[in-house]
């Protein structure tokens, strides 16, 4: 199968799989060896299958015939021949099913055919071709193609707007039996062999999979603080683990939220080929009710009313984008394309999402499939402030255009920084183009907010500095009056420890407090919360929510400020030799700096190429101790590496370390 050949043009050198590996659209080199030389009469071919019922009209049979019978979708030409031995050049259609191919030399008799036997040695992949202009994944530049289908491990943000936060996390699309999960990923779908070159169908097949809501998928997701059953999702340090354990066991693993959804969909986009690229919309509206407005409830004091309130905003949520031709859509709206292995909302009965055009959701073209309407609100909603009077009437007092869909970030080509992409999805805020991209998806069905509120005369605005795990935290509080009397404002702080999908976790704060604002003049209020008030309900959260109300005669005022707590880092240092397969060490170290014990303490480490998941378990570690944990490891492939590890324990979460290393050939 002359891999020392293909493997480099296909650029699929790095992949740890025994057989040959190759992208559509793309010549690769075969030796066949005969009994004889071939002589000017000889007719032969090779005979490509996939699947268990193959058939020439359904592409999973394909015979590439030389001789007087040339012909055939794949194409063929004989390059060499020395002696017995012969070079044939066979070029895939850019739209040949992607899979594990069998492949059979039959030599035409006077007798009929006489076929090779079964030889699971010249087996071969057939992967997406980005590097191909037919392909329909076809991506121009060589340095994205490196980063959305080469780079093997990424970042992912988390956090809010105010603090972003990152997660590296490790593809490992080229780890061994990473391809083959991909594809059994497919098998288990039960979608039909014919399909699989069709990469609209194929990525909407995966988005359902991820997920184990309705398929029995790869994927359970879970938003409680339990993970007793499994593996809470903070301790994953990648995909590679998770798609094994899927594979060996045929059971949906436990348990992910939607940046281990986007991390692993990521993984199976790439193993297969495809350009892909995990990206975040901070400040997401999660919208219950199916318009474009996230309407927020609060009682007749100014408390939140979370009892009524059905729409969620969540801090940030994770996607991913797929880069392709849509032939299905008018032109101009191919290239990235939104899908979602989270299980947020059925799609035509099954729960995924995608793919949806990132240029029709811009212009609010949301006619269009698939689910651009949903993914519209998720950037656009408008937040609706509604007050309920003791007979349950709502009334709004306050609407927020901006606050949804304040940043959509990805991380940047040749580089672990964030890349801002919110210009892809959306105007800038109150632009004409703005408002014709609003007026255009209410056409399309979208309710918008249209209450005529007079401009209020006081608002009132939360800062605060970043704050570490155990910190007492000052918030800025200041009331802005913009009338010609003073104003005295009757105001409230709720705070509570929140999930980032916004649902609240546990409720730990209510103060009052009294502010006089005079006449064009701003107030501002420091109010401090202890460490000693949040730390005991925190579980397994790192989010503060602040929401502070006030009421001055007849305005209503509300601001709500997110914080999410900085954890300590793990300290990682490589050693030894930095050469493939030659002994490197790693040593892991963390000295825990709070005032209380960490148990059942899990750490976990690995690196795509260097080293595959290691685990270690620590039953408890005391306030001010310090640990060390040292592995051995034999890189297999060269050049800029990354190892991550992660420490989690049901106290706390989100503790990571990184190290990147360059291993010489």
């Amino acid at each position: 199968m002359c891999q020392q050949i293909n493997k480099p043009n296909h650029f699929t050198s790095a992949y740890d799989v025994e057989n040959l590996v190759v992208r559509r659209g793309q010549e690769f080199v075969v030796r066949v060896t005969f009994s004889r030389p071939l002589t000017e009469g000889d007719e032969f071919q090779l005979e490509f299958l996939i699947g268990s019922n193959p058939s020439p009209s359904k592409g999973s049979l394909v015979v590439v015939a030389f001789g007087s019978q040339r012909g055939g979708p794949w194409s063929g030409q004989i390059l060499e021949a020395q002696g017995e031995s012969v070079t044939l050049g066979i070029t895939p259609t850019p739209d040949a099913i992607v899979g594990k191919f069998r492949t059979y030399v039959a030599i035409v008799t006077g007798g009929g055919l006489q076929r090779t036997k079964r030889d699971t040695v010249t087996d071969l992949y057939l992967l997406f071709n980005a590097w191909c202009p037919e392909d329909p994944v076809f991506l121009p530049n060589e340095a994205e193609r490196r980063e959305y289908v080469l780079n093997d491990c990424g970042v992912i943000y988390q956090g809010s707007v105010g603090s972003v936060s990152e997660r590296n996390w490790i593809y490992g699309q080229f780890e061994r039996g990473i391809l083959d999960a991909c594809i059994y990923i497919l098998d288990a779908s039960r979608m039909p062999i014919y399909s699989r070159g069709d990469v609209t169908k194929l990525v909407r097949k995966g988005s359902a999979m991820i997920n184990s809501q309705d398929d029995s998928g790869v994927l359970v997701g879970n938003w409680s603080d339990d993970y007793s059953m499994g593996h809470s999702p903070t301790s994953w340090t990648g995909s590679v683990k998770i798609l094994l354990q899927y594979v060996n066991t045929g059971v949906p693993v436990c348990f992910a939220q939607c940046w281990v959804f986007a991390g692993v969909f990521n993984t199976f986009l790439r193993g297969l080929g495809l350009p892909a690229r995990v990206v975040t919309n901070f400040s997401s509206a999660h919208d219950n009710t199916g318009n474009l407005k996230t309407d927020l409830i609060f009682k007749p004091d100014g408390t939140p009313d979370e009892r009524n309130t059905r729409d969620s905003i969540w801090n940030y949520h994770c996607w991913n984008e797929v880069f392709m031709v849509r032939p299905d859509l008018p032109p101009g709206l191919g290239g990235w394309q939104v899908v979602d292995a989270t299980p947020q909302e059925t799609s035509d009965g099954h729960f995924r999402c995608g793919p949806a055009s990132v240029a029709a959701i811009k212009e609010g073209l949301l006619c269009h499939p698939f689910d651009s309407g949903f993914v519209f609100a998720e950037v656009n909603s408008d937040v609706i402030f509604l007050k309920r009077d003791r007979y349950g009437n709502l009334s709004p007092y306050r609407v927020d255009k901006t606050h949804i869909g304040q940043a959509v970030l990805t991380q940047a080509v040749g580089s672990t920084a964030p890349m801002d992409i919110t210009h892809m999805y959306k105007y800038p805020e109150g632009s004409a183009e703005d408002s014709r991209t609003a007026a255009r998806a209410e056409e399309y069905g979208c309710q918008r907010d249209h209450s005529e509120l007079a401009d209020a005369q006081l608002s009132v605005v939360i800062n605060a500095d970043q704050c570490s795990l155990g910190q007492d935290l000052n918030l800025v509080v200041d009331f802005l009056n913009q009338g010609e009397l003073p104003r005295t404002v009757h105001a409230h702080l709720a705070g509570s420890v929140i999930f980032y999908t916004g649902v609240t976790a546990s409720h730990f704060k209510d103060q009052d407090f009294i502010v006089s604002v005079p006449a064009y003049q701003t107030e501002r209020v420091m109010l401090k919360t202890t460490a000693q008030e949040y730390m005991p309900h925190l579980g397994s959260q790192l989010c503060l929510h602040f929401v502070v109300t006030g009421q001055a005669d007849d305005q209503s005022v509300t601001a709500i400020k997110v914080i999410d707590l900085q954890t300590p880092r793990l300290t990682m240092m490589v050693n030894g030799q930095p050469q493939v397969q030659q002994e490197m060490f790693v040593t892991v170290s963390f000295t825990n700096p709070f005032n209380f014990s960490l148990q059942n303490v899990n750490l976990a480490m690995e690196g795509s190429g260097l080293m595959g998941v290691k685990t270690h378990y620590y039953s408890e570690i005391n306030p001010q101790a310090s640990i060390s944990w040292k592995e051995s490891f034999f890189p297999r492939l060269h050049g800029p590496r990354r190892l991550v590890a992660v420490m989690d324990c049901s106290n706390l979460r989100q503790v990571w370390g990184v190290v990147d290393v360059v291993i010489s050939a």
